[in-house]
């Protein structure tokens, strides 16, 4: 390896190190994650009980039953939720720590740090979908036989880089308005209506539907489902990945270069560690 692909490397590890010992040190928090999971998983599966029951459950053609529709549509969310969230959260600490200038004086890239700061974070979101997904299929008999695991990780490493784009923007709101931020709420609140978590796309308005395809959550939860629970191949969902780079592809650049301006104003206004 180069020495420059090295650093990145070390620098990288430096940040996951940084990040895990803060959340080791917060041991109950991660049994309560732990308990969470258990009960969304549990409501989700009498709700869909319930609902077979009555008469009422309606799936997807890719789904065998309301369940495994919505117990995947919850634990992919929380992708969304960690990037929305991991940036202007890393950003406002290290303004309320005092490091964060300290941190950007360094002989390290912004893309390094933004990039560093929230390697951590998607670990444990990953985390904590293995669990769902573990769940799922020990207690409430998710079908995942036939899952296309490889395709599953293309989606999944397409839709993080779409929504940190969005989350690259929300903390970009934090160092210009330093307080509150709507985006960040607007955005989940959207996604959670439009993007087919809890109910299929195909239950809107038409002119809803058209709305939703403009949000990277909806190809998201639609390629990840027909690939765990329909086995589809990559090359059959082609289109939800194509979205999810096109998003990633335009967003990713544009964003980083608004929080690189952003900062460069912070730093211009002499705001950069206010909050």
């Amino acid at each position: 390896m180069t020495p420059a692909v090295v650093s990145l490397a070390r620098k990288l590890g430096a940040f996951l190190r940084r990040d895990f010992l803060i959340a080791a040190s917060y041991r109950f928090a991660v049994g309560l994650q732990l308990v969470e999971i258990l009960f969304v998983a549990t409501i989700a599966f009498f709700l869909a009980r319930f609902l077979r029951q009555q008469g009422l459950e309606q799936v997807t053609p890719f789904a065998h039953d309301y369940f495994s529709f919505v117990i995947l549509g919850l634990a992919f969310f929380d992708y969304l939720g960690t990037a929305l969230g991991v940036f202007a959260h890393t950003l406002r600490e290290g303004q309320l720590t005092g490091t964060l200038e300290t941190l950007l004086v360094t002989q390290t890239r912004l893309e390094t740090i933004v990039l560093g700061s929230s390697l951590y974070a998607f670990l444990a979101t990953s985390l904590r979908v293995g669990v769902y997904l573990v769940t799922g299929v020990l207690l409430f008999g998710l079908p995942l036989a036939g899952a296309d695991w490889g395709a599953t990780l293309v989606l999944l490493a397409l839709s993080i880089a779409a929504f940190s784009s969005l989350g690259i923007l929300s903390a970009c709101f934090i160092l210009l308005f330093k307080k509150g931020n709507p985006f960040a709420w607007l955005l989940v609140s959207a996604s959670g209506l439009l993007g087919g978590v809890f109910y299929p796309v195909s239950a809107l308005p038409p002119w809803l539907q058209s709305v939703a395809q403009w949000l990277p959550i909806t190809p998201c939860l639609e390629g990840v489902r027909r690939a765990l629970l329909a086995g589809e191949s990559l090359r059959e969902l082609w289109p939800q990945a194509a979205m999810l780079l096109a998003f990633a592809g335009v967003g990713l650049p544009v964003t980083l270069l608004l929080f690189r301006w952003s900062v460069a104003r912070a730093k211009r206004t002499g705001t950069l560690a206010q909050y």
